[in-house]
C-alpha cells in the first residue's frame, strides 16, 4: 500500500471504531500508531514520532488555557453567579410572551460571556431554569430544548475554548477570534430569543398553551445591581483586559479565576468542600480535553506523513467545484460529523485537514474559523451523539423527560443555528466588521 492508501485506511478504521464505540482519543491514537507503523516500517519509530507529537502538543504555553477557563466555569457555576445572571435576565424579560425562555437564551449569553464552555452552560441551567419554565407552564420537551440551543453560545460568544482551539491551530490571532465572535454570537442569541417570542405565538402546542410568567417577585434596582454587578465586573475583567492588551487570554483564565475566588469568599458561597469538587470536576475535564487534543495532535502528523491533505488538497484544487463548493461541502461534512463526534475531535481533525485547501483559494481564515465553529456547534444538538443533550440528561432530575424528547425540543434552535451560518457565510463583514 502506498502512503496515500494508508492514510485513507487509517480515516475509515477511525470512523468505523468510533461507530462501534470505541473511547476518540483511544480510535485516533491507535490508527495514528498502526498508520505511521506502516508508513514507516518501524513499530519503534512510529512509538518515537508520535511520542514527540505529544510532548510537543502538552508543553505549548497556550496550551494553559485549557485548565484555566475550565476552572473558571466551575468556579462560576458554584458560585451563584449562574443563577444570578437568569435572575437578571429573567426580571429583564418577565412580561414578554415567553419571557422566561427569552430569560434563559439571555442568561446563557451572559453566561457564556463569562466562561466560554458549552457543557458548563448546559449543566448549570438544566439545574436553574428548567424547574422555573415547567412550573410556569412551559412544556418539559421546550424547557430542555430552550437550554440546550442556548447552551451553544458558550462556544462563540467570546472567551471561547473552541476558537482558542481554533487559533492554536491555525495561528491565528485569539484576540481576532474573539472579536470576530462577538457579532456573530449577538446575531445568534437575537435570532433564539425572536425564535422563542414566535414559538409563543404561533406553535403554542410546543412552548406550551397556559404560560404564567414571574411576576411573584419584583426585583428592585438594589437587587439587580446586587445580582448583576458581580457578572459584569467579571466580564469586563476577563474580556476587557485581553482587549485592551492588559494580558493574554491565557492570562485572562488565571485573572477570572482570581475574580471568580474572590466574588464567592466575598458572598460567602466558595466553602472549603465546593472549592475541592471544583478543583477535582477542572481536574478530570481538563485530563480529558488534553488528552483529546494530544491524540488528534498524533493524528494530524500521521495524516501529514501520508500525504493525504495534499492530495486532498490536489484534488479539490482540480475538481472545478470552486470556493462556495469546497466551503459548502466542509460546512456539510462538519454537521454528519457531528451525528458521532464531539466539537473538540471534529475540528482536531478536520481543521488540519483543511487548511492545504482553503489557504491556496485565499480563504479569511478568522471568517472561516467562525463558519467552522457555528457548523461544528451544529452537531452538539444533533442526534445521535449531541453532547450538550447529553449533558442534559445526565443533570436533569426528571425521569419523566426522555433524552428523544430533549433532541426534539432542541431541534428548532439547530435550525435558528443554519440560518445564522448561512447568514455569516453569505455576509463575511459580520465577523471581520469588529476587528478592521
Amino acid at each position: 500500500m502506498t502512503s496515500f492508501e494508508i492514510g485513507l485506511a487509517t480515516l475509515g478504521a477511525m470512523m468505523v471504531l468510533v461507530y462501534a464505540g470505541l473511547w476518540v482519543p483511544i480510535a485516533l491514537m491507535l490508527c495514528s500508531y498502526v498508520g505511521v507503523w506502516m508508513i514507516k516500517g518501524s513499530p519503534l519509530l512510529a512509538g518515537k514520532l508520535l511520542a514527540l507529537a505529544a510532548s510537543e502538543t502538552i508543553s505549548s504555553y497556550f496550551f494553559g488555557v485549557v485548565p484555566l477557563f475550565v476552572l473558571m466555569g466551575f468556579l462560576v457555576s458554584v458560585t451563584g453567579l449562574g443563577r444570578d445572571a437568569y435572575d437578571v435576565a429573567n426580571q429583564l424579560f418577565r412580561r414578554v410572551k415567553g419571557g422566561l425562555g427569552v430569560s434563559t437564551v439571555a442568561a446563557n449569553a451572559i453566561f457564556a460571556a463569562i466562561t466560554g464552555i458549552s457543557i458548563a452552560s448546559a449543566a448549570v441551567f438544566t439545574r436553574i431554569a428548567v424547574p422555573e419554565m415547567v412550573r410556569h407552564g412551559y412544556t418539559g420537551k421546550f424547557s430542555v430544548g430552550v437550554v440546550a440551543g442556548s447552551s451553544v453560545l458558550g462556544m462563540l460568544i467570546p472567551p471561547s475554548l473552541l476558537l482558542i482551539l481554533y487559533g492554536l491551530l491555525t495561528e491565528q490571532s485569539v484576540g481576532d477570534l474573539f472579536l470576530a465572535g462577538v457579532l456573530p454570537g449577538i446575531l445568534l442569541a437575537i435570532v433564539f430569543a425572536g425564535g422563542v417570542i414566535s414559538m409563543a405565538y404561533f406553535w403554542p402546542s410546543f412552548i406550551g398553551e397556559n404560560l404564567s410568567e414571574d411576576t411573584e417577585h419584583d426585583m428592585g434596582s438594589a437587587e439587580m445591581a446586587k445580582k448583576g454587578l458581580p457578572i459584569l465586573a467579571l466580564i469586563l475583567l476577563v474580556l476587557g483586559g485581553i482587549y485592551a492588551g492588559v494580558f493574554t487570554p491565557i492570562e485572562a483564565g488565571a485573572v477570572g479565576c482570581l475574580g471568580a475566588i474572590i466574588i464567592g469568599l466575598f458572598r460567602r458561597t466558595l466553602t472549603l468542600p465546593n472549592f475541592w469538587e471544583v478543583l477535582t470536576d477542572t481536574g478530570l475535564v481538563t485530563a480529558s480535553v488534553c488528552f483529546l487534543i494530544i491524540a488528534a495532535q498524533m493524528y494530524s502528523r500521521m495524516l501529514a506523513l501520508s500525504g493525504v491533505p495534499h492530495e486532498f488538497g490536489v484534488f479539490v484544487a482540480t475538481a472545478d467545484i470552486g470556493f462556495w463548493g469546497v466551503i459548502i461541502a466542509y460546512v456539510a461534512l462538519l454537521v454528519v460529523m457531528g451525528t458521532i463526534l464531539d466539537s473538540s475531535s471534529i475540528m482536531l481533525i478536520m481543521v488540519p485537514l483543511m487548511l492545504p485547501v482553503i489557504q491556496p483559494l485565499g480563504v479569511d481564515l478568522v471568517w472561516f474559523g467562525i463558519v467552522t465553529v457555528i457548523a461544528v456547534e451544529i452537531g452538539l444538538l444533533t442526534p445521535p451523539f449531541g453532547i450538550s443533550v447529553f449533558v442534559i440528561k445526565s443533570t436533569l432530575d426528571d425521569d419523566s423527560i426522555s433524552l428523544g424528547e430533549i433532541f426534539r425540543g432542541a431541534a428548532p434552535f439547530a435550525l435558528m443555528m443554519v440560518v445564522v451560518l448561512l447568514a455569516v457565510l453569505v455576509y463575511p463583514p459580520l465577523t471581520t466588521a469588529l476587528i478592521q
